[in-house]
């Protein structure tokens, strides 16, 4: 599933969407992991969980294209991963009796504003 800037209606998605996002560990990694990028160990103390925990959330957020991995090098010179929320928005709305969840990322916004920012410098 491709989350970017997408509506679900009643499917099946938007079920495994809601049950995500119920699950409070799964919400309070989407939290910290906004606040800055952050690492399993990291959040494992931030979120009071083990690391076998954040790790299943962590796949799982990965999984619906909420939580983004990325690599690091640090200050001794090791990689290491790093997660950081990709959801901005998720709206929720009723019509017609279904509901429809649309979830917007941050690559969406970002390119939102280079199309607008195009438009008002006329390359477009």
């Amino acid at each position: 599933m491709h989350s970017k800037g997408t509506a679900h209606g009643g499917s099946s998605e938007s079920s495994e969407i809601f049950q995500v996002l119920a699950d409070d560990y799964a919400r309070q990694i989407l939290l910290e992991a906004d606040r800055q990028p952050m690492t399993a160990k990291a959040l494992s103390d931030a979120c009071d969980a083990s690391l076998a925990t954040i790790y299943r959330r962590v796949s799982m957020l990965q999984e619906h294209d909420l939580l983004e991995e990325r690599t690091t090098i640090g200050p001794d010179g090791s990689h290491r991963s790093e997660f950081e929320t990709v959801l901005e928005g998720l709206h929720v709305s009723l019509t017609g009796g279904e509901l429809t969840l649309t979830l917007e990322t941050r690559d969406e916004l970002a390119d939102n504003f280079t199309a607008l920012w195009d438009e008002l410098r006329g390359d477009r």
